[in-house]
């Protein structure tokens, strides 16, 4: 029988999923639904989001509602970057996920040092200061944000980031590779160590495995791709605005989270791409979309306790975790 932390994946699915969101630019051309690929776009990057959340929260065990510090530490980074004219994705984008993670290593040296409800309240804290530190600097906006004078660059006229369509490939390719080395760390030893400390922190203490420095790591390596999806998203919006850094976008990601499946590779992605759908189409039907949005989820919750991914693992037993 397969050890419960070891997490498989179907390589001819995950190729075949790949291929086919290749293609969405080609294939909204062809149906005159070329909106629906800056949509496509945020999907992938609010999924890595999630993601990098779901590695601390689900894999981790360790429950966070400051998440958003990283995320909107990422996107204001890369545009202020941007003003001091450093707009080289290459230098740009390594650079926001270095700071995020040195970012989470400095909160988590602090939180750490707490357990349960006492965690959450410091990550929430940490969190909120940096929400009230940014509205506060009139040099990057206050309240109102900085808008980006564009989108970061790769160097190349083929790769030019202002076109939709290949924003989106370069986002595809970065989720699709932070999903590839997130999947081999998780069923790494330091993936299993980590989720074996979820189980039983005592007992990992007790058999001689340094605890603080693994779940610092973990959080460290989370808050590097949390920071890489807010440096996505400013490009994507060309805006940066406080409210990435507000603890109701970190409320959000672990809703995405727990909506997919915590503990589940595709966790994040489930649980972003079913949200954030459901919102665009409730949406275009009425203005009271969050209420009916909350009904639905709650239902969802209800009804899958184990997530979406949960729900499929039981679908299509013996396939192994998702």
């Amino acid at each position: 029988m397969k050890s419960t932390l070891h997490h498989a994946v179907s390589a001819p699915l995950a190729l075949g999923l790949l291929a086919l969101l290749a293609a969405v630019p080609f294939i909204a051309q062809a149906t005159g639904l070329d909106f629906y690929v800056g949509f496509a776009t945020r999907l992938l990057i609010f999924s890595l989001a999630a993601t990098s959340l779901n590695l601390i929260l689900g894999f981790g065990g360790m429950v966070s509602l400051g998440h958003a510090a990283y995320f909107g530490f990422g996107a204001y980074l890369v545009g202020i970057l941007m003003q001091q004219g450093v707009s080289s994705a290459w230098i740009a984008w390594p650079v926001v996920m270095v700071a995020s993670g040195v970012l989470a290593l400095v909160i988590g040296v602090v939180s750490l040092r707490t357990k349960g409800v006492h965690f959450i309240m410091i990550t929430l804290a940490f969190a909120q200061m940096m929400f009230y530190v940014m509205t506060s600097l009139k040099t990057y906006g206050g309240d109102d944000g900085m808008s980006l004078s564009g989108r970061s660059t790769l160097g190349a006229s083929a790769l030019d980031l202002a076109s939709e369509p290949v924003f989106y490939w370069v986002v595809l390719a970065v989720t699709a590779i932070a999903s590839y080395l997130l999947y081999r760390l998780i069923n790494s030893r330091f993936g299993r160590v980590i989720q074996a400390i979820r189980e039983n922190e005592v007992r990992m203490q007790a058999l001689g495995y340094p605890v603080f420095r693994y779940k610092l790591a973990c959080l460290a390596i989370a808050g590097a791709l949390a920071g890489l999806a807010g440096a996505l998203i400013a490009n994507q919006n060309m805006m940066v605005t406080p409210a990435l850094l507000h603890w109701s976008q970190s409320g959000t990601l672990m809703v995405m989270v727990i909506l997919g499946g915590m503990g589940y590779l595709s966790g994040g992605v489930l649980g972003a791409v079913v949200m954030l759908g459901l919102e665009e189409i409730l949406s275009a039907y009425t203005t009271y979309w969050q209420f009916a949005l909350g009904i639905i989820l709650l239902c969802a919750v209800i009804a899958f306790p184990k997530g979406l991914a949960g729900m499929l693992e039981r679908i299509f037993s013996g396939k192994g975790r998702t």
